[in-house]
């Protein structure tokens, strides 16, 4: 139980230089249109450097940290819930016990989202906060928070 431990550091302590949790991670969020009134979907994309994976949500094993992303409602504009793609499962030197659930390449997390009917039309932006943790087949990098903005236009 080393290497993704929320309490551990990294067994391997060779770790390449300059490498990040955030680096290795890219996050887009998708512009997003809401009827006031209504319910939508918004998506922020995740683009995984090839050679790493991050852990999926809800992860394999309670010492694992999860791929977490946390919105601020704006005005007008409330976050009900978000969805995380189910993961890809496979096995890591660092954790023999079972196979891990984890997202590799390329995977969106989905945002639904409800304008009220009192919500003013035009362009809002939600801020949002993408904690994740990247770890290639051996070892894992200290987990790393980004800030976004999701912007949502209302009509």
């Amino acid at each position: 139980m080393v290497g993704c431990s929320k309490t551990q550091p990294p067994a391997n302590t060779d770790q390449k230089t300059g490498i990040t949790s955030v680096g290795i991670v890219k996050a887009t969020p998708v512009v997003t249109s809401l009827t006031r009134g209504e319910s939508g979907e918004a998506v922020v994309r995740l683009k995984i450097a090839d050679g790493y994976h991050i852990n999926a949500n809800p992860p394999s094993l309670s010492y694992l940290i999860a791929t977490q992303l946390d919105l601020t409602s704006a005005a007008g504009i409330s976050v009900d819930f978000i969805t995380y793609p189910t993961g890809l499962k496979k096995k890591f030197s660092f954790a023999p016990e079972q196979p891990l659930s984890v997202y590799e390449g390329e995977t969106d997390l989905k945002v639904r989202l409800t304008a009220s009917k009192t919500a003013k039309p035009g362009e809002h932006n939600l801020s949002a906060k993408l904690r994740v943790q990247a770890c290639d087949d051996q070892v894992c990098y200290p987990p790393g928070t980004m800030d976004l903005t999701l912007p949502v236009a209302v009509k």
